[in-house]
């Protein structure tokens, strides 16, 4: 009897220490994630922002397409993927101000759908004269960047873009174009791009037959756009999300029914109140809509989707029990299947 008291003592000093270094070992995952308690009062690990950010510049440089020419070939035709011809003149091209020789280096997106504008985080949200954002309908954002052995070069002489107009439902001549701005968080916005013909100054876009042509001045983010426009009043809406989850680990996407190419984002955040805000107004009451969560699980994507009619100063709420996981293929042809 001696022996099996002291056996039992054994293992139950035994399992106090198991349990002590379980619970180490899962604070410690805390402090390196973010942890929440879900519905059943169970410890949930949450993605950090670096999780997050890297599914979506997995997901931009699976979308990244390269090219190469000589310099010295001048001018040069290169095609993307979905028809896209980009006219660069290698004779243009500069480092530090002197111009370069040899093999030139081409980086090239092109996102025309809402499925890939939310998967890189690129949405069509353009910058208003008073500084307020509201949504954008697109012909098409693209990325062009040139290098030589790794370091940035620019152009003195710009380049051009012909665009199928029909990847993106045919010719709108309301479209212009447009530059984006990258903040400190890496989340884009869009400035029109305003010529100055008595400067001398090439451009912005046009339509002929079914192309957009496009003169750009400098390589980055450019886009062929016009704001989206209804006539009806507009509200504010506040979306709110699981406990843990907040603009660095995950965001709020807006799909307006009928419009295949423009993507809408709620770009503000209240650590107050753990609501996402679209706080401009520029939201038409009785838009019939898609409301996106989206954020990172185990390197795929964790998402959940609403359909809503917009009410004035509507509150729309996701719950842990509607997310799903996703594939970065998967959460696309969701995206682009909405109506």
């Amino acid at each position: 009897m001696k022996i099996t008291k002291q056996f039992h003592g054994y293992l139950n000093s035994l399992n106090i220490v198991s349990k002590h270094i379980l619970g180490t070992l899962l604070l410690t995952a805390c402090i390196f994630t973010s942890c929440t308690k879900n519905d059943n009062d169970e410890l949930t690990i949450r993605p950090t922002a670096e999780d997050f950010n890297e599914l979506k510049e997995k997901a931009l440089e699976n979308l990244t397409q390269t090219f190469q020419f000589n310099a010295e070939d001048g001018g040069v035709t290169l095609t993307s993927e979905k028809g896209v011809n980009i006219y660069i003149n290698g004779n243009c091209l500069t480092l530090n101000g002197n111009a370069v020789t040899g093999t030139v280096d081409i980086e090239f997106v092109e996102l025309f759908e809402k499925g890939n504008m939310l998967t890189t985080n690129k949405p069509t949200m353009g910058i208003l004269p008073n500084g307020d954002k509201a949504l954008l309908i697109s012909g098409g954002e693209f990325y062009v960047n040139a290098t030589q052995n790794g370091a940035t070069l620019e152009t003195t002489c710009g380049f051009q873009m012909a665009i199928p107009a029909d990847l993106t439902g045919g010719v709108d001549n309301d479209m212009v174009l447009w530059n984006g701005i990258i903040d400190e968080e890496g989340n884009l916005a869009w400035e029109e791009d305003k010529r100055d013909a008595a400067n001398g100054q090439d451009g912005g876009v046009f339509a002929e037959g079914n192309q957009y042509y496009g003169f750009f001045q400098s390589f980055g983010w450019s886009n062929v756009d016009r704001f989206y426009n209804d006539p009806r009043p507009k509200t504010t809406i506040l979306v709110g999300v699981p406990e843990g989850y907040d603009n660095t680990n995950s965001a709020v996407y807006l799909s307006y029914d009928g419009e295949e190419t423009g993507l809408a984002k709620l770009d503000t955040y209240d650590a107050g109140t753990g609501l996402f805000s679209e706080h401009y107004g520029q939201i038409p009451i009785g838009l019939e809509c898609h409301v996106i969560f989206a954020t990172e699980d185990g390197n795929d994507w964790k998402y959940a989707i609403q359909a809503v009619t917009i009410e004035e100063n509507g509150v729309i709420t996701f719950t842990e029990g509607e997310m799903a996981i996703a594939t970065e293929a998967q959460l696309t042809t969701i995206i682009n299947g909405l109506p």
